[in-house]
């Protein structure tokens, strides 16, 4: 709208750690690689928000969960009691709650965030990482990205390769960057 932007600044610094994208060839491979992260997350007691871009995804991390006997919350905004309750909880020692990214929106909690790919917008990815580490809490952020995902299928000009994410990471982040720029905008 071409208004002046005023930042306020946070009550408490930020302590929060955002982590760069891991990239990976193929939507199975990008799952299999958030499944041993939510695992290795759970082992030491940390609370862990799973977002995903839809509610078909979040079945698919809660399914592979349940297949390895793990005990989690699937959010995905089908039920608004349920989905207070389940939000409550998310910060408790060890909670595992998947979502899509637009559950929870505003809520403190003390999480580790997972996100499960980029969205058309990097205003709902500012959403979901903004959901760890608020008021000074500690926290940390975390994408995961498949050349499969829908935003570098179908919004980035260049065509990535397998050979790709090993040769160049750096290129595909940007390229997210700018789909994100163009799309979300």
């Amino acid at each position: 709208y071409n208004l002046d932007v005023v930042v306020i600044p946070t009550n408490k610094e930020v302590k929060r750690i955002d982590y760069k994208d891991l990239v990976y060839a193929t939507k199975k491979a990008k799952f299999n690689a958030v499944i041993r992260d939510i695992i290795s997350t759970n082992e030491v007691g940390r609370p862990v928000l799973v977002g995903t871009s839809s509610i078909e995804n979040s079945e698919i991390l809660s399914r592979m969960l349940h297949k390895r006997g793990i005990k989690h919350n699937l959010l995905n905004a089908k039920n608004k009691a349920e989905e207070a309750e389940i939000v409550a909880r998310a910060g408790e020692y060890g909670a595992i709650t998947i979502a899509t990214n637009m559950a929870g929106r505003g809520t403190d909690i003390k999480i580790r965030v997972i996100g499960t790919e980029r969205a058309e917008s990097k205003r709902i990815d500012n959403q979901l990482i903004g959901r760890a580490g608020r008021q000074g809490n500690n926290g940390s952020s975390q994408f995961y990205i498949s050349l499969e995902d829908e935003l570098l299928a179908n919004h980035c000009k260049k065509k990535f390769t397998k050979r790709d994410v090993k040769n160049s990471i750096d290129q595909i982040r940007k390229e997210v960057d700018k789909a994100q720029r163009v799309v979300g905008a």
